[in-house]
């Protein structure tokens, strides 16, 4: 029985748990701490010695009085303003060293961290049930992941940085603003609260703008998605335009909250640069009066106003990061939404060998978004190891529900269903699935290479085992026909190839997958004559051996079978082998008259 193998390329470094937790992505920056808290400390000292610059020029303009030029010993306040420029520029010499250290160190615990994230989202994306796929889609779930996932990016690795400059900015600044004048620090700090009041106000505007603006990002990416896949479709019914029409309509509703979310940030940022520049322009008034009184220095006065702009500046990014801030936010909970979803229940944990017995004890199964519909009420059949068993009848009968259930996508909702007489739950997902393997009517084919899709049953298989698997499912003639032969792309969905070839390229990875169990789901019923003749050679040679379910609807290709169930809404109303099913003249003999006579 196969075994899938964890991926030799997974960091053991970058796990963590299955919930984004409350900190939100930056916990996720604790996992290279040592790439991570050297860069820290570096934007910290390279937003410290920002304030050098105000500092040093400050020096250089106020440490001449105006008026007092022709009584100042011109060397000696030369020799003062060349040491006073010459250290500033070793100050920015310094600053540039340590950035460059810095960009590298948060670029580096930036995106390993992010691909942890991308890591954790789809590994738990690939083992969520069944039951989350059938009310999400496709499109949607793709398109919000890189979207939320791309607003983090922007967050982690530009907006964070950003905020912690500014902020070491903004608390060095008042400190030496108050170091020059207490008087006018409070003055200018009076304007503090109510901005910091408008921050809170604006932002959670922003921010549900935000989150709304993110989920019909990722609608208009369904219409894509959709529309690409199905474009066989789409061109077949002339619905070019519609398309157009519903990719234009998802836009205009995406257009239409992203400007009013728009309104609300342009408020904010407007009254910001009003009251932060307004503010300087009063303070400066202010101080202009102490230095007419001298109550503070020229060079104070200077100093007082150099950090004041940089101050304000620093007040006036805070908007923005909080806009960025809030985005993020809103990113992770719709992250931590996919998160919180309930995985599978893997079962037991102990390894059992599979012998291939399974049997159905009355069991009963509703849809979890049909609850009080039925699909299978009451089914009961036992298969033995190696037996070929058929389940036949009319469409919306039960038949691919069955399949899903025996692989557990679905969990009876009553009755009991086992293998090898141990109940399906109390076998781990691993050994279960391992031990099946499904030929589908509408084969799904990843868009790589034929060798690629053929080992998808037994990731790692040798090139000798491809090309054996190939030739048993009588495909490798039409492979070694193309010029790349096992390397050749099949295209998006296996688009470039027939429906015989998909068919058989499912063969062959079944057969490498090696199942003791084989389901059957229609793989005949779109073939031609030929096509059908070569898949059905492969099926006989994959079925030796094997626990085999078949579901059909050409009653021609069960005749072989040991027996042959016949479901009808939900129960079993024959069973029996061909001959003795056409004698009962029922139902089966019914569908055989209409096929076969």
């Amino acid at each position: 029985m196969r075994k899938r193998k964890a991926k030799s390329g997974e960091s053991e470094k970058g796990k963590s748990g299955k919930k984004l937790p409350v900190m939100g992505f930056y916990s996720y920056l604790g996992n290279y701490k040592s790439t991570f808290y050297p860069a820290l400390v570096a934007l910290f000292i390279t937003a410290g010695l920002s304030l050098a610059f105000p500092f040093f020029l400050s020096q250089l303009i106020g440490g001449v009085k105006f008026g007092e030029a022709e009584m100042l010993d011109v060397e000696r306040v030369t020799e003062g303003i060349n040491r006073t420029v010459l250290t500033l520029i070793a100050v920015l010499a310094l600053q540039a060293f340590v950035s460059y250290w810095r960009v590298r160190g948060f670029i580096k615990a930036g995106e390993s961290a992010l691909n942890d994230i991308r890591r954790e989202v789809f590994s738990h994306l690939v083992h969520l049930p069944m039951n989350f796929y059938e009310k999400s889609r496709a499109g949607e779930l793709s398109g919000r992941v890189a979207a939320d996932l791309s607003v983090l990016r922007e967050t982690l690795l530009t907006t964070v940085p950003q905020m912690i400059r500014q902020t070491v900015i903004l608390i060095g600044g008042l400190v030496f603003i108050f170091v020059t004048s207490w008087k006018l620090a409070l003055f200018m700090l009076a304007i503090i609260p109510v901005v910091v009041l408008a921050v809170a106000f604006f932002g959670r505007k922003v921010r549900g703008y935000s989150k709304s603006a993110q989920d019909s990002l990722a609608a208009s990416s369904i219409v894509i998605e959709e529309s690409t896949q199905g474009i066989s479709e789409v061109k077949s019914f002339r619905n070019e335009t519609f398309e157009e029409n519903r990719y234009e309509e998802s836009l205009s509703e995406y257009l239409s909250v992203v400007l009013k979310g728009a309104k609300a940030r342009a408020a904010f940022i407007a009254f910001i640069i009003f009251v932060l520049f307004g503010t300087i322009s009063v303070v400066a008034w202010f101080g202009a009066g102490m230095l007419a009184r001298a109550e503070i220095t020229q060079q104070g006065f200077v100093a007082f106003i150099l950090f004041s702009v940089f101050v304000g500046a620093s007040l006036g990014s805070f908007p923005e990061i909080v806009s960025q801030v809030q985005k993020a936010n809103g990113a992770t909970e719709r992250l931590r939404e996919i998160l919180d979803e309930k995985p599978e229940d893997e079962g037991g944990s102990e390894s059992h060998e599979v012998e291939g017995r399974l049997a159905a004890k009355e069991i009963r199964f509703a849809y979890p978004s049909r609850p009080d519909v039925e699909v299978i009420k009451g089914l009961s059949f036992d298969v033995a190891a190696g037996e070929k068993v058929a389940f036949v009848g009319p469409s919306g009968g039960g038949k691919s529900t069955l399949f899903a259930l025996l692989q557990r996508f679905h969990e009876v909702t009553g009755g009991e269903l086992s293998l090898d007489g141990k109940l399906l739950t109390d076998w781990s997902l691993e050994d279960l699935r391992s031990a099946i393997a499904v030929v589908p009517q509408d084969v799904h084919l990843f868009g790589g290479t034929i060798a690629e899709n053929i080992a998808y049953g037994k990731p790692g298989a040798s090139q000798e085992e491809i090309e054996h698997a190939a030739r048993e499912a009588n495909a490798a003639d039409f492979i070694e026909g193309f010029p790349e032969k096992y390397e050749a792309v099949v295209g998006p969905r296996g688009m470039r190839l027939s429906g015989g070839q998909r068919q058989r390229i499912a063969i062959a990875r079944a057969i490498l997958a090696d199942p003791k169990i084989l389901m059957l789901d229609e793989a005949t019923s779109a073939l031609d004559s030929e096509s059908e003749r070569l898949v059905q050679e492969a099926l006989e040679k994959l079925m030796q051996g094997r626990t085999s379910l078949i579901i059909a609807h050409r009653l021609g290709t069960v005749r072989t079978c040991d027996r042959i169930h016949v479901l009808s809404g939900g129960q079993i109303v024959e069973s029996g082998s061909h001959d003795e099913l056409l004698a009962a003249n029922g139902t089966y003999r019914l569908l055989a008259e209409t096929q076969l006579l």
